[in-house]
């Protein structure tokens, strides 16, 4: 059973729910450049989850586009899941921590609820 102080189910910043568009940039299998309009499910101060139906692989570069910021970021892909026939699910992580990237203010770690 996974305890919260097992080092694989730490975070680096807080997690926050949130569903908003967001274009990807990035190279497909033939290795040409293609953009797609994706979904994030999960975000934080150094990255997180999508869910896209371009193919990636571990250790691929993309581009993150934020539309409502007109902002990019560099990141890379650090976890592919086959989710369903039509999606993705696509863990990545930022070059370089960015969370003002995202249009949320993350809380601060001492808001943690106790752990019954």
């Amino acid at each position: 059973m996974a305890t919260p102080d097992n080092p694989i189910n730490r975070r680096r910043s807080e997690r926050v729910m949130l569903q908003m568009k967001v274009t990807v940039i990035a190279e497909d299998v033939q290795r040409k450049s293609r953009q797609e309009e994706a979904l994030t499910l999960v975000v934080n101060a150094h990255g997180g989850l999508l869910k896209m139906k371009m193919e990636m692989h571990v250790g691929q570069p993309m581009l993150l586009v934020n539309p409502q910021k007109s902002v990019e970021q560099n990141c890379r892909v650090i976890r592919v899941e086959d989710t369903s026939p039509e999606y993705f699910s696509v863990a990545f992580e930022f070059d370089q921590p960015n969370p003002k990237f995202w249009p949320v203010v993350f809380p601060p770690s001492d808001w943690d609820a106790p752990r019954a």
